[in-house]
This record gives structure tokens, C-alpha cells and sequence, in this order.
């Protein structure tokens, strides 16, 4: 399933200006595995060392904080 995407201004330079992407994946762990495979310089600007979301990124799923959610095994739908 393709999921609609929309980077902050401060990441476009890294997806060539891209202000919103188009990826596949059911959860956030894997749109951002899709980015990141498409993108790599966008992992030091999105993931820690332990693969976790940096504290200063924020992810959404249908306006609500995946940090509250299930974190990177928050299920995304269409």
C-alpha cells in the first residue's frame, strides 16, 4: 500500500526538494525504511543509532503523535 508522505521544509533538500513522497509500507518502521532506501542521506537527519526516531522528529498518523501510538509499529492505512 502507498503512503502519502509530507516532508518539512528542513528534509526536502535531502528527497530533492521533494515536499511529499509516495511510499510503500503498513507501518512507520517501514515508510521509513522506504524513505531511507530511496533517500539514505535522510537516515542521520531521521533515525538514533539504535534505529529509533530522533527525540526532535515528529511522525504522524492521522494528526496523532506516533510516540503515544506504537511508536514504529504504528500501523499506517490508506
Amino acid at each position: 500500500m502507498s503512503i502519502s508522505v509530507r516532508l518539512p521544509t528542513v528534509l526536502r533538500p535531502h528527497a530533492n526538494g521533494e515536499a511529499r513522497l509516495d511510499v510503500d509500507g503498513g507501518t512507520v518502521g517501514e515508510i521509513i525504511d522506504g524513505i531511507v532506501r530511496k533517500f539514505p542521506g535522510m537516515a542521520t537527519n531521521l533515525l538514533d543509532q539504535d534505529g529509533s526516531l530522533h527525540r526532535f522528529v515528529n511522525v504522524y498518523v492521522n494528526d496523532e503523535d506516533v510516540r503515544y501510538l506504537e511508536k514504529m509499529e504504528t500501523a499506517v492505512v490508506d
